[in-house]
């Protein structure tokens, strides 16, 4: 019988506890019980506010929040930001980051479902472990590489698997108060662990299961956890079970369960104990990763951030030196206008294309480093017209944050058009906006030919079509101009660039017709501007709230001021204050485009999930397009504002007159459950209207528009794919099963046949293999089974990312659907004990009175090594204290590096806490105090060179001191 499949946006979780393994991934709907989502979104926000507090108390600045559970992402985002006080802030990019981390760790109950060591299950605490250094190695790499993206989702993994020891060992029920910190070092061992034949657990009488762990065990202090199976009761004598109706082991003897998933579960009264510790030890491991990478590169794996990346992709053949010289141009301007305030981009990202090259990718947060990049380009060669576009397209979406901005400049066609559809898949998934800024644009449907035969330097309109079409599944726009009037085209580039801008309105009409458009100004939009790209025959009329209007005839006038250059009207709005619903009338029977913006910190985020069955069932993130026909859901998160009501959330036909309104459900903290019945085939953009109370709002209370950008593309087709390792490690290959199915209204059709063509690509250009094409033959259950294999050359460093799509498209290539996997290269790490403190010299006297501190100075100094097999010692840096630290790298009698830490501070600060860095992560960190002076003796080695550092990191200097440890505390 064919099962429905429920797809839904974002996740939401029904009471299906008994089936889930572990704290309920999402969202709780027992009592007031936590989930994976809470731990994960407590600890980073808390994190987070931590390292901004940090930096702050380091430069002087004034940082005001309190750091406890009820922390908001808008909280802690206002706070970080260096004034704390912008009314226009987003937090947009933080939320997603903070999303896409619960959502990988969602997905371990689906993709290692019955998998021990991913839920210390019974009693795998070696192998649980060895999850999560594996993990934390693998992000650390990631960070170093700035592959932020690939970082996240490897982080949601591991914390998964860290929080739920808290919920299936015994620690709580130990009486343990704080995390155990083991867990994430593994140069230390697991100790006091029950034995393979240990008794550990009675029958629970009558069903309750409070006291059900053996009295002596509790009194030896052991640790064990509950053995879980779904297929088989069998489990070692005496040994507990995780318990749960799914649990067929909780039937064996000892019968029961210790799990403290929620606050029905087995030790369910222990559960808050248990979600709180998971919450201080998910801080514990991002701390160690914060210490490892550094503030600043901790914050950007985090999502924090003010502003969007700045991210061109430029064509560099013969004939593009006047749009390279604009790019330039507008760059630099955006540049040195916005260095050092909160506007200035959070990244720079820069991706050359020609052919028969594309690439390298460039990303850096140094705008100097940007500039010198983008400085270097030149326009040479060209041969054929065609070039690389959508290759570097294809490197730009994967390297850029979700929903980023990109602009594209080229004045050619695309010779790689064949990846119109990896590109498109790459769109939807990560809801990015890309804007193409097009040069010499034909009328004429074909390129002109010279006398000679040989096609000209131009884009024909069939040409142009391509682009329009990313643009438009993007949110993006296609602007058509001339090489000497691109320079009035890039203020669309510069509008954007801005810090909260947010969508109100977009709609696409082709074929063109005559139409009517209204959009609500809120209040707390400013600088409102509207983008129609169409004919040059094209007329609009712009109408207030108030009811007075301004023709396209008008330049300047009541309303706004107009600006039109190639195919682009752009349209500035004179006021702020005039809230309320406005309209704009186009008259054209062309092909046209609407785009409303402005700027305001009340946006929203979505993101498409489906149901899983099975042990752990529930919902998790899904790639790839909705089934036509089949029910839906989002959950809408609104950010930028406490005092939101959602009133109506519809999915709109994105050039056409087809709507479909969803039934509305607030969960709480901004946070909205729509839900849709058959949503028909087509291509839809998601549109949000409400009401917000807020102070900042000039309304009270005021109405409010919002649109998301990427449109979504409803199929007929499921793709579904799983890696079960999303690492790989260098010169080894990864197989990853897919299956494709048909579908009727949302379900399977197990009675339906027929051949796809697959296509398969990755944006590292990595060794693939695949099948061409997969059948449905009569009696497979209307689906066909395939395999992708991925090979990493042994070259390709630890901490690379890798996105793969799997793509199916029908036979008569009406519909298509895809799969996007993110996987890692992660190359296995020996090295996993951390940097060893040896000893440390006296210091002098300090004297007693504060009032006479600044007069008096204290030494500290430590020799760090690494180990004779040791990566070596990448970083010292100060965690605590205001002095100065220089460090040098001498060889000790063994033959292993030592690098010597001195340090010296005034006596008004007599503590310093170094935090030392080894080549592939592993963290220590010695402590110093000032104490009474002794005699340490210099042994002199060859001199090296000497660098000073007031505060932070640093290596070289030249003597190696070789004296009494004096007050070492070793972390």
């Amino acid at each position: 019988m064919a099962a429905r499949q429920t797809v839904m946006f974002l996740a939401v979780v029904f009471p299906l506890s008994g089936l889930i393994q572990g704290f309920q991934p999402l969202f709780s709907f027992r009592g007031n019980s936590s989930n994976h989502r809470d731990i994960t979104q407590r600890a980073v926000l808390r994190k987070t506010a931590e390292v901004c507090r940090d930096i702050a108390a380091s430069k002087g600045w004034y940082f005001s929040l309190t750091i406890d559970d009820s922390l908001s992402a808008d909280k802690v985002q206002r706070a970080c930001s260096s004034t704390g006080t912008s009314s226009l802030l987003s937090t947009v990019m933080f939320q997603a980051s903070i999303a896409s981390m619960y959502f990988s760790n969602a997905k371990v109950d689906v993709v290692f479902a019955l998998s021990e060591e991913h839920h210390f299950d019974d009693e795998t605490f070696e192998r649980g472990r060895d999850v999560i250094t594996a993990g934390v190695s693998a992000v650390k790499a990631s960070v170093k590489l700035e592959n932020f993206v690939a970082g996240r989702w490897t982080l949601g993994r591991i914390c998964h698997t860290l929080q739920d020891f808290y919920s299936h060992s015994n620690w709580v029920e130990l009486g343990k108060t704080t995390p155990y910190s083991t867990l994430i070092k593994p140069d230390q061992p697991l100790e006091n662990l029950a034995g393979p034949s240990t008794p550990t657990c009675r029958n629970c009488p009558g069903g309750n299961c409070d006291n059900n762990l053996l009295p002596d065990l509790l009194q030896q202090g052991f640790l064990t956890s509950g053995y879980f199976n779904i297929f088989s009761s069998a489990k070692p004598a005496g040994k507990c079970s995780h318990g749960g109706t799914f649990d067929r082991t909780s039937r064996q003897e000892p019968v029961g369960g210790i799990n403290k998933d929620d606050v029905g579960s087995s030790h369910g009264s222990l559960h808050h104990k248990a979600a709180d510790l998971a919450v201080n030890a998910t801080m514990e491991l991002l701390e160690d990763i914060r210490v490892a990478v550094g503030d600043k590169n901790f914050l950007r794996l985090i999502g924090l951030s003010q502003s969007p990346v700045l991210c061109f992709v430029i064509d560099t053949t013969g004939s593009m030196s006047d749009d390279i010289a604009e790019a330039k141009r507008v760059s630099f301007n955006i540049i040195d206008s916005k260095r050092g305030t909160q506007q200035e981009p959070s990244a720079y990202i820069l991706v050359p294309f020609n052919d028969p090259g594309f690439g390298p990718l460039m990303i850096t947060t140094n705008a100097d480093v940007f500039k010198d990049s983008i400085n270097k380009l030149t326009a040479s060669g060209g041969g054929d017209i065609p070039e690389l576009c959508l290759s570097g397209l294809q490197l730009a979406l994967t390297a850029a944050p979700q929903s980023s901005e990109i602009f594209v400049f080229t004045d050619a066609p695309a010779k790689d058009a064949h990846l119109k559809s990896t590109i498109t898949a790459l769109i939807e998934s990560t809801k990015s906006v890309v804007t193409f800024m097009l040069t010499e644009v034909l009328a004429s449907r074909r390129r002109r030919r010279s006398p000679q035969g040989v096609s000209s330097r131009t884009m024909s309109q069939s040409d142009a079509q391509l682009y329009r079409d990313l643009a438009q599944a993007s949110g993006g726009q296609a602007i058509e101009v001339t090489k000497s009037s691109l320079s009035l085209a890039t203020a669309v580039i510069e509008d954007s660039s801005a810090s909260a801008v947010v969508t109100l309105f977009q709609v696409v009409r082709n074929p063109g017709r005559p139409d009517h458009f209204t959009f609500t100004v809120d209040g707390s939009l400013r600088n409102i501007t509207a983008y129609i790209t169409g004919a040059s025959s094209l007329t609009f009329n712009l109408t207030s709230s108030t009811g007075v209007s301004q023709s396209s005839s008008q330049s300047s006038g009541p309303l706004a001021s107009f600006s039109t250059v190639g195919n682009l009207h752009r349209i500035t709005l004179n006021t702020d204050n005039q809230t309320g619903s406005w309209k704009i009338s186009v008259n054209s029977n062309n092909l046209y485009s609407v785009k409303v913006t402005g700027q305001s910190s009340v946006n929203f985020i979505y993101n498409l999930v489906e149901a899983h069955e099975g042990a752990h069932e529930d919902f998790s993130l899904k790639e790839g397009r909705p089934l036509s026909g089949g029910n839906a859901s989002l959950l809408v998160t609104v950010t930028g504002s406490d005092t939101v009501k959602v009133t109506e959330v519809t999915m709109c036909d994105s050039s056409g007159p087809t709507e479909v309104n969803g039934s509305l459900q607030s969960v709480g903290s901004g946070n909205f459950l729509v839900t849709f019945s058959g949503v028909p085939a087509g291509d839809f953009v998601l549109r949000l209207r409400g009401e917000d109370s807020s102070s900042t709002s000039r309304s009270t209370p005021s109405s409010f528009q919002r649109q998301a950008s990427t449109q979504i593309k409803t199929s007929s087709i499921s793709v579904t794919a799983q890696a079960n390792n999303t690492n790989i490690e260098p010169g080894s290959t990864i197989s990853i099963p897919f299956t494709v199915a048909t579908t009727a209204n949302g379900v399977v059709n197990d009675s339906a046949t027929g051949t796809f063509t697959v296509r398969t690509n990755n944006d590292r250009s990595y060794t693939l293999t695949s099948p061409s094409s997969v059948t449905i033959a009569a009696g497979s259950g209307g689906k066909a089974n395939g395999t992708v294999t991925l090979t990493a050359p042994a070259s390709a460093a630890s901490g690379t990312d890798v996105t793969l799509t799997i793509e199916a498209e029908n036979a008569a290539a009406t519909d298509i659907n895809y799969s996007v996997l993110r996987l890692s290269v992660a190359a296995k790490v020996t090295d996993i004990t951390r940097p060893v403190c040896r000893v440390v010299s006296s210091s002098t006297n300090c004297p007693s009175s504060s009032s006479l501190c600044a007069s008096s100075q204290w030494k500290f100094i430590a020799n760090l090594t690494d180990g004779i097999n040791g990566t070596g010692i990448e970083s010292v840096t100060i965690r605590q204290g205001n002095g100065t630290l220089n460090t040098s790298t001498v060889a000790g009698a063994g033959g292993e590096n030592i690098t010597v830490a001195h340090y010296s501070s005034s006596c008004c600060s007599q503590n310093v806490e170094l935090a030392v860095v080894d080549r592939v992560g592993n963290v220590g960190t010695c402590v110093g105090q000032a104490r009474e002076s002794t005699t340490a003796a210099p042994t002199t080695t060859a001199a090296v060179n000497t660098t000073s550092t007031g505060g932070h990191t640093l290596i070289i200097s030249q003597c190696l001191w070789i004296s009494v440890v004096v007050s070492v505390l070793w972390k």
